[in-house]
């Protein structure tokens, strides 16, 4: 039977990376200087884009008479796409992200965590609507939405690898996936065909420890899964290098091949490397799969 003291022990326990984990994610988005959010394209809003040359459907209304006085041409007024759209975020939280090889560096799952929450602090502060895969969390705006995203995305899963879910994602929306990517692959692939089929475009971002880019290994080396669950010993891992990468190289070739046919796009980051930057690129790969 619960008691209301372990009840509350457990509550507290679950609560205690959100507060670390919002505020990285924060911290995070706020290093990226994005100013107001808008499409890019011609569209529904207030903010001025550009001006171009009047066309013979434009309404006589419509002429920047200002503008159009300093040529021998009318022109008007193009303003931003301003309507919100969806985006489903995917973040792996399988055994295989909790792996790190050096103390100084994050997991896999920290980062691919706040990279994914910053980004959806980014985009509900540009008035879109975020939330999680797999009917877990319908897309919605405000701060009540990411700290339920951030519990949600505290939580571990006990298989070895991920997969995404494609229910939730609605049609012309956007998602992003973030994951090692080194399970089974049909997963994948049947997601990103089912989100290409509805029209939905989005970022597959790869999160790899640099030593499973490296394969420092020689000598008797003893592999195991996180999870433990699988284990292979070698008195010769240095042999197993160059199929190793071979592999390796396959995998992201097949990840950019799906990303490219499916008009996704595709990036691997190292958790060595600076959160802002990958961020940066999350952010844009989804303006330009808009």
């Amino acid at each position: 039977m619960t008691t209301p003291l372990s009840l509350r022990s457990q509550a507290e326990a679950l609560a205690a990376p959100l507060p670390p984990l919002l505020a990285e994610a924060a911290h995070l988005a706020s290093t990226v200087l994005l100013g107001d959010h808008g499409r890019r394209r011609a569209g529904t809003g207030d903010t001025f884009w550009q001006y171009r040359p009047a066309q013979a459907h434009d309404e006589a209304r419509s002429i920047d008479w200002r503008r159009s006085a300093r040529s021998d041409a009318n022109f008007v007024q193009d303003k931003e796409w301003q309507i919100a759209q969806s985006i489903i975020l995917w973040v792996d939280q399988a055994a295989s992200m909790s792996f790190r090889s050096d103390d100084n560096l994050p997991t896999k799952a920290a980062r691919a965590r706040t990279l994914g929450l910053a980004c959806a602090i980014l985009l509900i502060r540009g008035g879109e609507r975020v939330g999680l895969t797999g009917l877990r969390l319908p897309p919605r705006r405000g701060e009540a939405q990411l700290m339920q995203m951030a519990q949600l995305l505290s939580r571990e899963e006990d298989t070895d690898y991920g997969a995404p879910e494609a229910q939730g994602m609605l049609p012309h929306s956007r998602a992003v996936f973030v994951s090692d990517f080194l399970g089974d692959l049909k997963p994948i692939e049947e997601a990103l065909l089912r989100a290409a089929d509805r029209g939905v475009g989005g970022a597959l971002l790869q999160v790899l420890d640099p030593q499973e880019e490296a394969f420092p290994f020689d000598g008797r080396t003893i592999f195991e899964s996180m999870s433990g669950a699988l284990r292979h010993e070698t008195l010769k891992a240095g042999d197993l290098k160059s199929r190793y990468l071979d592999r390796l190289a396959e995998r992201k070739d097949k990840l950019q091949h799906l990303a490219r046919i499916t008009g996704w796009q595709f990036q691997t980051h190292h958790t060595g490397e600076s959160a802002t930057s990958a961020l940066l690129w999350l952010y844009g790969a989804l303006e330009r799969s808009a």
